[in-house]
Order: C-alpha cells, then structure tokens, then sequence
C-alpha cells in the first residue's frame, strides 16, 4: 500500500502577487516514497518590500523544518484542521522533509501546531543536519536530509503506518467515517485510538481536512453533498471561499 499513488497534498499558499518567493520540491528516493510525500525548499530570491505572509493549510503531515538562514532554530511541525498565516519577514530560507499521515512515531505533544520560529532544545539531530548543508543548493541538501529520514528509521521515530496508509491508499472509496472504520478493519472506537495517537486527529477531523485537500484534485461534487455544503468546509479549513483563495494563491 503507497499512499504517493493516491495522496498529493497541495502545497501552502503562496500570494499570487510575490515574485520574489521561490518555492521547489523533491520526491525522497524510492526506498523511502512510503514514508515522504516530498523534500521542499522555500526562500526569498531577493529581499521583499514587505513582511510575507505564507499560508498553511492543514494535510495532516508532519514537517521537520529547517531554518537555513539560521540553523539554530528548527522543530517538528503539524497543523491541525484549520489554516495558519505565517509571517516570515522579508527574507528567509527553509527547508524541510514532509512525511505522509501517521508516518510520525514521536510523540505528538512534541509536534508543534505552529510557525518555529525558536532555536530547538530537542534531542534530534536537527541543527546538526542544518548546518551540515546550508551552504549548498536545494539539490545537494537532499543527501542530507535523506540520511536524517534513514536515521529517524533507524530510532523509530518514523514507520509505515498501515492504517492511514490504508486510508490514504482508498481515499475514492470513503465517503465517511463509517467507511475508514470498515476498510481499515476497526471498530469506530478502535479507529479512534488509532488516528488520535498516529495523527492527532479524530476520525471526522482527518477526513474533514482530506476532503479539502482532495477538493483541490477532482470536482467538489465527488466529495460534498452540494455546493454549499464544500464552500462551507473549505472555509472552515483554510479560511477562504474556494474562489478567493483560486484568486489569491497558487496553489
């Protein structure tokens, strides 16, 4: 079960009007597709006239991110079900490793629901791996940051995780949470535990936030009741009507 032949998350929004911002991603090798959706880079090419402000809209992964520009500062990072607006200033530089739903083994109150903006005081290797390759370009820094996904193997910190693999792998057969429950194998009760612990999300939550996710791929009426009901939880996720937010962001 690969849940890269079913699950893209979008990327976060970047404001259609900032040419200055260059963002880039890469596929993990292949060893590691069951574990991480992408490698990503986001920087400034030039500094900006004004402060940037990133939209994040929840996909239930988890994000190591690294501050290039100052490798002190790093962390482990997962949203919730509703969007974030991040102020990242005028000139930045991050790089990160996105890990499929449920991959994570750490423990989640680790995980921080917000923008890391704080050095890290944690026990992973995270500044280490910063400073070992700020200094090269997004495609030389992917050795590294390779080798600390085999090293997260290796301590367990990340695994497959066959329920949401599962999930993630029949997304155009569930239409419920009574749905997950039976492809999954588990009671409801059961399926709750399991999602708590390996996402941080109620069943219902984490199949409010990947039915947005997927509005982005197919028609809204695959997925919604009607059209009320999608323009509702989108907006409730990201905080946008799906025509403003087409108008706004790239996406």
């Amino acid at each position: 079960m690969n849940p890269a032949e079913m699950y893209s998350p979008i990327r976060d929004g970047i404001d259609r009007s900032v040419r200055s911002v260059k963002y880039s991603e890469a596929k993990p090798p292949g060893s590691l597709g069951e574990l991480v959706h992408c490698f990503w880079e986001l920087r400034t090419v030039t500094d900006l006239p004004q402060d940037f402000r990133y939209h994040a809209i929840p996909d239930a992964c988890v994000n190591i991110r690294l501050n290039q520009m100052d490798t002190t500062i790093a962390g482990v990072t997962a949203l919730r079900t509703k969007a974030e607006v991040l102020n990242l200033g005028t000139s930045f530089h991050y790089v990160g490793i996105q890990f499929y739903p449920g991959v994570w083994q750490g423990r989640n109150e680790e995980t921080f629901d917000r923008y890391v903006g704080t050095p890290y005081l944690g026990a992973l290797p995270l500044v280490e791996v910063s400073r070992k390759i700020e200094k090269a370009g997004f495609d030389e820094k992917l050795p590294g940051l390779s080798e600390l996904v085999q090293w997260l193997l290796r301590e367990k910190l990340i695994a497959t995780n066959i329920v949401t693999a599962k999930i993630l792998s029949n997304l155009d057969r569930i239409r419920s949470v009574a749905d997950m429950a039976r492809l999954t194998e588990l009671s409801p009760r059961q399926l709750q535990r399991t999602l708590k612990r390996s996402t941080n999300l109620a069943p219902h939550d984490l199949l409010k936030v990947l039915r947005v996710q997927q509005s982005f791929r197919k028609h809204y009426l695959d997925l919604y009741s009607d059209q009320s009901h999608y323009i509702h939880s989108f907006r409730k996720v990201t905080g946008y009507t799906p025509r403003t937010y087409a108008a706004n962001f790239d996406v």
